[in-house]
């Protein structure tokens, strides 16, 4: 072979080798996480819009909306039920358990809880099945389980799916927050816009009619930084929330709806023990029924 020829041959070698490493490169930092890409469709007989936003500046952020419509055919809600009737009324399950257990087709995580620790890949807690209590005030399907704290804000569910942040005088369905977000379609004053991590929030338009769920995925260099809680509201208020609450975030934050082969299918990209695509268990999850 010729000294050009053999020259041009490992040119060729080099580059391919080269191209190769990056997929390679890209496969493993990509980890099935969800393409950082805008997206928006429609599912469930269009009962549902999905949107994936994607935020460049003053970092890369991506976030997950569910826009829901609460008059679709076979809407109802669904906190998770207690499993225990003593000591720590619920089993920590994964979002995904949770939407595949009780046959929901969106599911989010929920409240805080404890007990919880996590202080390496070998000593955390809870692992599924663990007993834990939720942080807040919860029911579910007229059962009040946990008593939670009078200073944290509660969203109510009735029994017709109705929903406000004002106590009934029967209770059906609640869930509490970290904090309020949204009141009066302005944002509450005085937000933490320091700190960023994965979040999760709820939000309804003023008449009821369009839920929203909202998670941020964080704690992933070059991926998404996550988000403050001043952002979490902007993200709210621009698709329309009246009113808004945070849930439990960080390692916890996790979106699962049912794909059309029946199969759970996780729409971000959660993150527990500094691994993508890792689902914590939590204690208490918020689940919709849809009709498929």
């Amino acid at each position: 072979m010729k000294p050009r020829n053999k020259r041009f041959a490992w040119i060729i070698l080099g580059i391919i080798a080269l191209l190769a490493l990056c997929v390679t490169g890209y496969a493993l930092y990509d980890r099935g996480r969800p393409a950082p890409v805008p997206v928006k469709r429609t599912m469930f007989d269009d009962a549902v819009t999905y949107h994936r936003r994607v935020y460049y500046l003053p970092r890369l952020v991506i976030a997950h909306v569910l826009v829901v419509d609460t008059k679709s055919n076979g809407f109802r809600l669904l906190v998770t039920p207690p499993d225990n009737s003593d000591g720590p009324p619920l089993n920590a399950r994964t979002t995904t358990q949770f939407l595949e257990e009780f046959d929901v087709q969106i599911a989010i995580n929920g409240d805080g809880f404890h007990p919880w620790w996590s202080r390496g890949p070998l000593d955390y807690y809870p692992q599924p099945g663990d007993p834990v209590t939720p942080t807040g005030f919860t029911a579910s399907n007229g059962n009040v389980y946990a008593a939670g704290e009078s200073t944290e804000p509660v969203l109510y569910i009735s029994r017709r799916g109705g929903l406000s942040f004002r106590k009934p005088g029967r209770v059906f369905n609640a869930i509490a927050g970290d904090r309020f977000l949204v009141q009066g379609g302005e944002k509450v004053l005085d937000l933490d816009n320091s700190e960023r991590d994965p979040r999760t929030a709820i939000g309804f338009n003023r008449n009821g009619r369009w839920l929203y769920l909202v998670v941020v995925d964080g704690r992933q260099p070059l991926y998404s930084a996550g988000a403050t809680f001043d952002e979490l509201a902007d993200i709210l208020i621009a698709h329309g929330a009246y009113f808004g609450m945070s849930l439990d975030g960080g390692g916890s934050t996790t979106m699962v709806i049912e794909g059309a082969d029946g199969q759970p299918v996780i729409l971000n990209s959660p993150i527990d023990q500094y691994v993508p695509g890792r689902e914590r268990p939590v204690a208490n999850h918020i689940g919709i029924f849809l009709n498929r």
